[in-house]
């Protein structure tokens, strides 16, 4: 777990899971060879052998008056078709309320995109049926992106939309907001499309200090040298391409913490321009 603070507002990662290597699938040019070179990776973000290590966490954003969750991981007990993601089982929820956010004090809920490693826990199984894990939150989807799955049922990752999102919709939770809505005085929406047409990242801002949060605009810092390395789950590769870069060069050299939605511990820093023109993180380890 990661807290930081941005003037009022107190961010905490809650990790599901974290792991070195069986990423191929998620960026595959990114393999051993070209990532061992990028030293500055090492050895938060890959490992001694050049194995990336990505993670999957959630993030509470306490304004003080606002509990809003960010992106809501795989889940337990959802069939998927990746193996190591299939039918889990972890202590999310109660690592969630150790970190002083049990299920029921949350009041929003804020899925970036609606890809399967971003939903899961947005419900819950109980005798058999799918519940909303949050029951006193509204679940706020992005128009775009709900509209853009509507059409796309056949889609890899469509499971997720009948387990994770419709029971939602079912029960009246839900809200379909504007890819520039401000959810709150402190915490805005920003428009990144291109992974999904209708991701969304998250700005937050408090007493003239900012933070950041990537949604998969931006899978793993290794992105962020290699700015042609694209993922291979982008709905359009040349946008989110296009989208990162714009993205980076906005964050560059400034004071705003980044925090990847998938960058293993510690998970933020700050972006750096190098002569090449690409970009490296510089993290925050305090």
């Amino acid at each position: 777990m990661n807290v930081w603070q941005i003037g009022d507002v107190k961010i905490t990662r809650v990790v599901e899971v974290e792991m070195a290597g069986g990423t191929r699938f998620i960026l595959p040019e990114a393999t051993p060879e070209a990532v061992l070179p990028i030293k500055w990776l090492y050895p938060h973000f890959m490992n001694e052998k050049g194995k990336l290590i990505m993670s999957i966490h959630a993030l509470v954003v306490d304004t003080g008056t606002r509990r809003i969750i960010v992106d809501t991981c795989i889940g337990n007990d959802k069939e998927r078709d990746i193996p190591s993601w299939n039918n889990m089982q972890t202590s999310f929820l109660e690592d969630l309320e150790a970190a002083g956010y049990p299920r029921d004090s949350i009041d929003a809920v804020m899925c970036t995109h609606l890809h399967v490693d971003h939903v899961g826990w947005n419900t819950m199984l109980v005798d058999g049926k799918w519940i909303p894990t949050f029951p006193n939150a509204r679940y706020l989807f992005g128009k775009t992106e709900w509209e853009h799955w509507q059409q796309e049922i056949n889609d890899q990752y469509g499971e997720a939309l009948d387990d994770s999102v419709k029971p939602i919709v079912d029960a009246g939770l839900a809200d379909f907001v504007p890819s520039d809505y401000q959810i709150c005085p402190e915490v805005s929406l920003v428009s990144t499309p291109g992974h999904t047409p209708g991701h969304v990242s998250v700005r937050i801002s408090s007493k003239g200090e900012e933070a950041f949060i990537t949604g998969d605009s931006l899978h793993h810092p290794c992105q962020m040298a290699r700015l042609d390395w694209t993922c291979a789950a982008d709905n359009d590769k040349k946008m989110a391409r296009d989208t990162r870069i714009e993205m980076l060069d906005g964050l560059a050299e400034t004071d705003t913490l980044v925090i990847g939605t998938h960058f293993a511990t510690p998970s933020a820093g700050y972006v750096k321009k190098e002569a090449d023109g690409a970009f490296r993180l510089e993290v925050k380890t305090d």
